[in-house]
């Protein structure tokens, strides 16, 4: 007996839309940014506003915070760079070991790019309650931590 594979029901499982609307964010805070000449990608952003909180932050730190493999975070690394938005160090106890800092020309994009972010989270919340998106971050929270746990048996 051939056993009939049950299909996806896509409309109503969590993926696809998760999937959309991190499109849809992408796609306006790039035309935003690039509105407002800022050589400035999402990921990039992610990088400079975890400097903002912790500048010199070591390499492995960093990928572990923004959720990036090593060399594509050093990839990424090196074109913020180039840009003059971070500058590399090495540790002065280990040398194996690169800090990263914001340079003063990093400050700067990252001030002229929070209006934008503002404006991202004004119109990704409008039209949405309090207890909705109190709901939402409880869901994303949920799903996070399954995949969390999903991962860590796969390691172990």
């Amino acid at each position: 007996m051939i056993k009939k594979e049950s299909p996806i029901d896509f409309e109503t499982s969590f993926g696809p839309w998760i999937g959309k609307t991190v499109k849809l964010v992408d796609c306006y805070l790039f035309e935003s940014f690039a509105k407002n000449n800022l050589d400035l990608s999402k990921e990039q952003m992610i990088v400079l506003k975890k400097l903002h909180d912790q500048n010199g932050l070591n390499q492995n730190e960093l990928a572990y915070l923004t959720y990036r493999d090593k060399s594509s975070l050093a990839r990424l690394l090196s074109k913020m760079e180039l840009k003059g938005y971070v500058i590399k160090k090495q540790n002065q106890n280990d040398k194996r070991i690169n800090e990263v800092f914001l340079t003063v020309n990093g400050r700067a994009i990252y001030s002229k790019a929070l209006p934008i972010i503002k404006d991202t989270i004004s119109i990704m919340e409008s039209c949405v309650s309090i207890e909705e998106k109190d709901q939402l971050i409880k869901i994303l929270k949920k799903v996070q931590q399954n995949f969390e746990t999903k991962l860590n048996q796969r390691s172990n």
